[in-house]
Order: structure tokens, then sequence, then C-alpha cells
């Protein structure tokens, strides 16, 4: 244990010297981020870097127990921009805490909506989605009574969580292969560059001495420098022996876990909200909240019937695990719809351009990701839709002029926006992106007429104190709150 705290406070004082050096990311020119966002990026980073150094000295200083250890790891892992392709990307990059561990840069929240890569000039096709309380849903499973898919993880629900029987987990291993996010190119390289990271003792000591025992090719750097996607001729680059590529798996399986313990822990999931507070006597609703949440719960809103706020002995989660498709139009203000044409890399993330389409969970059933054949057939009545969001911190937010995003695609920038669409979506005349009054007195035509949710919104019929009444009531739902008087 000795030798271990003290291998890690010298990595501590490397650790220091080498965030002090600004690496550059591989990235060609043109990355369509605005200077203000790029400004908020670098102070992104430098708390990125800050929260990272913090822990490492806590892993030293406190001696923590075992399962403290597994937390601090995932925590590490989780903040560490070494495991992008141009180490400058963490998973934290897009979901740091004081925006409700969402997307921490109000300018590109309200421009570009989605985040680039660590290859800056890709973009997502998605804004981040909250990890807050993800934790609690389910393996992906059918549910013939409802006729619904319930679980998983990512907007379209593609992280099941059949293999490591944790949606969370598998999550935390799409982003660093993620050619627009983390961008490497196999999974032996995010283990490759942990294994050079000052928390290996600790992980060695969790997971056993042969978590990163593997003979590691000559040219293994200079691959895991490239950005994937990996070519297709060669799916794994790194190029192991059968026995190695099975401990690089493992340890990858590993890392996720660890990753998902810290995302599935109090600090992430603290229940610490003024709504918990008036739930446990402890604190009331103003007379505004209190008729925001009557409304919220009342059968007229349906609010409630896919933002559950729980039952008896049910933890109050404000999500169903379900998928909807809202009728949002689609919004052409994310880079995404110009990566049409093949980067410095040769890798074009949308060959569709302008008219691509998001099928959400439907293009995952469709796909070659969807692992169970029962589920193909359904896959059409799926189109469009994306996993309903808990509304815990949906409203958390570092500063009052800060920006949030909303939605799978960013479309709506505010809560007023989000209860004003829900209510008068299908009461306000069509426009087109950008006309006087978009989002106000009209709204752009549904991504997916087809399979619009037409029953639990669009026609709400409350008066505009009822919408600003509800959205007094969302407020109270984020974490960190003080009682008066405390």
């Amino acid at each position: 244990m000795r030798q271990g705290a003290l291998y890690i406070a010298g990595a501590i004082a490397v650790l220091g010297a080498a965030l002090a050096l600004r690496s550059e990311p591989w990235s060609p020119a043109g990355t369509n981020i605005p200077a203000a966002a790029q400004r908020e990026i670098e102070s992104v980073e430098k708390e990125i870097n800050q929260v990272e150094s913090e822990t490492l000295a806590r892993v030293q200083h406190e001696r923590p127990d075992a399962s403290q250890q597994v937390l601090l790891l995932g925590k590490l892992l989780f903040y560490d921009r070494q495991l992008s392709v141009g180490r400058n990307e963490a998973c934290a990059f897009c979901h740091m805490p004081e925006a409700g561990f969402a997307g921490p840069a109000s300018e590109l929240n309200r421009t570009t909506a989605a985040y680039p890569g660590s290859v800056r000039s890709r973009f997502n096709g998605r804004i981040p989605q909250t990890h807050g309380y993800a934790s609690f849903s389910p393996v992906l499973h059918y549910n013939a009574l409802q006729g619904d898919l319930v679980g998983g993880a990512f907007w379209d629900m593609r992280a099941t969580g059949l293999r490591l029987n944790s949606p969370l987990a598998e999550q935390a291993q799409g982003p660093p292969l993620d050619p627009n996010e983390m961008a490497l190119i196999d999974a032996a390289c995010v283990v490759y560059r942990a294994s050079a990271r000052p928390y290996r003792p600790m992980a060695e000591r969790l997971w056993g001495a042969q978590a990163f025992a593997i003979r590691w090719p000559a040219d293994i750097k200079e691959t895991c420098d490239r950005p994937g996607p990996a070519p297709k001729a060669d799916p794994l680059p790194v190029h192991l022996t059968p026995v190695d590529r099975g401990i690089a798996q493992a340890t990858y399986d590993k890392i996720a876990e660890a990753i998902a313990a810290y995302e599935g822990s109090s600090e992430v999931n603290s229940f610490s909200s003024q709504y918990d507070y008036v739930m446990a006597g402890k604190a009331k609703f103003t007379p505004d909240e209190d008729a925001g949440y009557q409304l919220f719960r009342g059968g007229a809103t349906h609010c409630n019937e896919c933002h559950r706020d729980g039952g008896p002995g049910e933890e109050p989660l404000f999500t169903d695990f379900t998928a909807s498709n809202l009728g949002l139009p689609p919004n052409h203000a994310m880079p995404y719809y110009k990566e049409n044409q093949p980067d410095g890399s040769g890798f074009a993330a949308n060959p569709l351009g302008p008219s691509f389409l998001d099928a959400g969970v439907g293009g995952f059933l469709e796909g070659p990701e969807n692992p169970d054949r029962e589920w193909t057939p359904r896959a059409r009545s799926f189109i469009g839709k994306h996993k309903t969001p808990t509304l815990r911190n949906v409203d958390k937010r570092p500063r009052p002029d800060f920006v949030k995003a909303y939605m799978h695609n960013g479309y709506l920038k505010s809560l007023e926006e989000v209860v004003h669409f829900y209510n008068t979506r299908d009461v306000l005349p069509r426009c087109q992106a950008g006309d006087p009054g978009e989002r106000v007195t009209c709204w752009p035509a549904p991504e997916h007429p087809e399979t619009m949710n037409r029953r639990q919104l669009g026609n709400l019929g409350l008066t505009s104190q009822q919408e600003d009444q509800i959205v007094a009531f969302l407020k109270t739902l984020t974490d960190g709150y003080t009682p008066t008087g405390k």
C-alpha cells in the first residue's frame, strides 16, 4: 500500500508538469467553434485538470478503503483527458457537475448545441445527455404489456446493458471509440493510455496484476495517435495476440465499470433538491411551485406519465426509461449537418449532409448494434423516438445567464420554451426555421410526424401563467438545495 502511495505521489508531480503544457489535438482547419465557445472550452479543460489533480491528491492522502478506491478510480478515468486521441478531451468534457452532468459550455449550448470531439472539427449529431441518475436505468428489455422498450442508455438506447449487465458501463465504452467524440481507433488504445497513468497501481490492486500485462506492438503509440474510425479492412488496428486481446477487452470492461460506479455514486446522484426536502417535510414549495407540481401530476398535462415522480417504495427519478417522439423539428444549427465531406483523415461523419434525419431508437433497432433480432420488426414504430431523460437537475446551471440546450438535438434553449412547446405544438401555425415568431407563435414541422406522440402533448390548453408555474416546479429539482435558515 505504501509503495503504491509513493508511486502516486511521484505521478502527481509528473501530471502537474504535464498539465502545464498544452498538447495540441489532431485537428484540421475550420473547426466551427465560435470564439466565445472556445474560451469556455479552455475554461472547462482547466477545471477538468484541476479536478483530476485534486482527486489524485485524495488518493494519496486519504488512504481510501476498497469501496472508495473504486469510486475514485472511476472519477480519475472520467476526468482523464489522455484517454482521447488528441489527449484533450475527457468524458467530463460533456458532463460537468455544475451543468447537471450535461454540457458545460453555454455558448455551445446556445449555438451548435452538440459538442466537438477530440478532433475539434468533428461534432456529434446529438447533445450530451446527462448521466445524472442514469445508473438507475435497467437493462434494455421489451415490455409486451406496455408494448414498449424500457431501459438502456444513450438517446437511442443502444447501450443495452446486456453484455455487462449495466447500461451505464456499456455507455461509458461508447465515447472513447466514437470518431466524433474521443476518437480512439481501438479499445486497446484506451487500455494502453491508461497503463501509463498515475492511477495504474490502484487499478492493478483492484483488478489484478494481469490488467495491463499486455505485450504491446512496437507501433502502438503511432497507431493510437491516429483518430478513428478503424479501417474496415483492419477493424482492430492494434495487433495483439488472442490472449493479449482478451486481457485488453477485460480491462476495458473494468474501466467502463469503474466509470459507471463513479457515475452511480452519491456524488453524482445526491437526491438533495428542494423537491426532496419538501417530500421529506423539511421545506415547502412556494405557491407557484406547488401549483406547478399539481399541474405536473395532473392528468391534463400527462407530464407524470413519462417523467414519473415515483410511487410507494420508489425513489422519484422523473423518467420511466422509455422513449418518445415529441415531434421536434430538426436543428440545422448543428455542425453535424455539414459533416458530409471527408476530413483530414478521410472520415465523413454524416454523408447525408443536410438531408439527414435522426431515426433515434428506430435507427438503432434497424442497425447492426441491435443484439436482439426479435426487436427488429418493431423498428419502424420507434423511428424518431428518443429516450425520456430524467428531469432531475434539468435547470442546474453555474450562473443565471448560462444557456442550456434541451432535447436530443438541442433545439429548445430554455425550460420556458420546452413547456411552451409541449403546450402549443399542435395549436400554433407552422413556420420555417428562422421565421419571426419561431418558438413563440409558431413551430417548424416535426422531423418524423409518422411516429409523433399525439396523445400526451401538443395541445395541453395551459395558460401562460400555468406554463410558468410548471417551470417554477421544474426548477425545484436542482440538487444542492439548502433550506432557508440552514
